[in-house]
């Protein structure tokens, strides 16, 4: 296999970053790869599995606390199915 450069910010290692987010697969024939790019067909390449999720969520506080969750401007900002008053009638 081909030695593949990667950008990480982190300064990590390779054998110490998490596979979960480098592998990709690609949007068009679905082959498996580490790029950006589809080595057989050159297509966009994409997350295989998503980020890991807890529902204990350890740092939900600080991260609610951070967007300021439940004021009026984070409220206005959320989206929403309901039609506006103008739309109705």
């Amino acid at each position: 296999m081909a030695d593949i450069d990667f950008i990480d910010p982190s300064g990590r290692k390779r054998p110490d970053s998490m596979v979960r987010t480098r592998l990709q697969r690609c949007t068009s024939c679905g082959e498996f790869g580490l790029g950006a790019r589809c080595g057989e067909c050159g297509s966009a390449m994409a997350a295989v599995s998503p980020m890991k999720y807890s529902p204990e969520d350890p740092q939900g506080a600080r991260r609610r606390k951070r967007m300021d969750v439940g004021s009026d401007e984070w409220l206005d900002s959320l989206p929403t199915t309901r039609k506006e008053e103008s739309e109705e009638e």
